[in-house]
């Protein structure tokens, strides 16, 4: 027998793709799909279903129909994207600057799913190749199906501090339908909710695995006790790796004359954030890498260059509405915590204190009816006075920290929140259009 007709044994064929199907079933971890062992032998060996119902199987001389072989393109097209989409990789697009200098504004990315193991779909009634919206923002996916939710085993390392990590928006639950990309509750505890509503509604409700997509560094681990000074991150006591992309602003003092704009946008300044003020003379807020920093505190033009820090209470420039937890503990984006990050399986004890940190988590994202009242807490009418964690949760920053909404705005991101890891950049784009060539194909690192 020749290697040819080898390969195309029907049971050759057959072991192949059977093997393959049961070591995606032993992955999936759902053993009742070892029935679809059955269709993939009739494709193989006994072949007494046109599994592919759409196509005709043409005899001998019948003239092809041109419309229902696209139809069968189009449909096996819709499928293998589909599969793929669900548990190995995914393209997103990176819509804002709070990755940058990591990830830029303009870039799209294939995200690995596998690393962290790919979700099965909470809501898995979704138009293909969409996410939440189509056709002029109109609700892409239905509830009429919901699963509860459940991760494959990673094939990967796992998630790890210092990852670049896709989730879901925790606050990406409720949106205002005139406002979309803004943060609901930020609204509703600025403005008030019927404010909110009034101007900015209606309201709209989405499923976790249908909230908007979000990229940033994780910071925090379960378990961790996270604390921010000076702008550095330290978990545990213990400083972390600055590393090479993370930014700052910083106030740079000059003697009369700017800096050049071309050996700016070379450190990788964004030209859109060059603002040269001859009154200061200088920059107040020059976005810059740490290496960048070195580099223009060194400029023969340059006096002085200092990072722009918030300290509370004497430059408090967010209000403790916008910090979470969302009451005046003296948090800054630049001075922030001590903070613990909730771990599966932990246990707290509540107190009026604490609470602030945890009852988004125990009410939103562990589902449960709790009250607080008279300085007791209560679930389902019991009262409790503390809690196991059923899931893990992270803290998220950007690389930009001066212009990143994160996990110091709106909390914890819960661990079936973590859609995967961006892996490489295929395409990139300036906002006006101009290609970045030097970034397609570029792997993005991780830890």
């Amino acid at each position: 027998m020749t290697l040819r007709n080898f390969i195309r044994n029907k049971w050759v064929k057959f072991a192949f793709w059977g093997i393959l199907y049961c070591l995606w079933v032993i992955w999936l971890h759902s053993f009742w799909w070892l029935l679809g062992l059955i269709v993939v032998f009739d494709m193989c060996v006994t072949k007494k279903v046109n599994w592919t119902f759409w196509k005709p199987r043409y005899k001998e001389g019948q003239k092809p129909n041109l419309l229902l072989d696209w139809l069968d393109a189009i449909i096996f097209a819709v499928i293998v994207v589909t599969f793929i989409n669900i548990f190995f990789f995914q393209s997103f697009k990176i819509p804002s600057s709070s990755m940058e200098n990591t990830l830029m504004t303009g870039d799209y990315l294939f995200v690995d799913k596998m690393r962290y193991g790919p979700r099965i779909p909470e809501t898995p009634l979704t138009i293909p190749f969409t996410h939440n919206t189509w056709l002029d923002g109109k609700k892409s996916y239905s509830e009429a199906v919901k699963w509860p939710y459940r991760r494959l085993k990673p094939l990967g390392r796992g998630i790890r501090r210092g990852d670049c990590v896709v989730f879901n928006f925790p606050h990406g639950d409720t949106i205002l339908a005139r406002v979309p990309a803004e943060d609901y509750y930020a609204h509703v505890r600025i403005n008030g909710r019927e404010y909110t509503q009034q101007v900015f509604g209606p309201v709209i409700t989405r499923p976790a695995d249908k909230t908007d997509h979000y990229v940033k560094r994780l910071v925090g681990m379960p378990g961790d006790t996270l604390t921010i000074e000076g702008g550095l991150v330290y978990i545990d006591g213990e400083q972390q790796k600055v590393y090479d992309g993370i930014q700052l602003t910083y106030k740079v003092i000059t003697n009369g004359t700017p800096i050049s704009r071309v050996a700016l946008e070379k450190l990788g300044v964004d030209r859109n954030q060059i603002h040269y003020d001859p009154q200061l003379p200088g920059y107040h807020n020059l976005t810059l890498t740490a290496s960048a920093y070195k580099v223009v505190a060194k400029m023969s033009n340059v006096i002085g260059a200092t990072v722009n820090l918030e300290n509370y209470p004497g430059d408090y420039l967010d209000s403790y509405k916008m910090i979470f937890p969302y009451d005046d503990r003296g948090f800054t984006r630049d001075n922030y915590g001590p903070i613990w990050i909730p771990a599966k399986g932990a246990t707290v004890t509540l107190t009026k204190d604490n609470i602030a940190f945890y009852r988004r988590i125990i009410e939103v994202y562990e589902h449960n009816n709790f009250e607080e009242k008279g300085g007791k807490f209560y679930i389902d009418g019991e009262e409790i006075t503390e809690y196991t964690f059923k899931q893990d949760y992270f803290f998220m920053m950007g690389d930009n920290r001066h212009n990143s909404l994160d996990s110091r705005y709106w909390g914890f991101v819960p661990e079936d929140h973590i859609v995967g890891t961006p892996a490489i950049i295929w395409l990139s784009k300036e906002p006006g259009g101009k290609v970045r060539w030097r970034r397609i194909g570029k792997f993005v690192l991780n830890s």
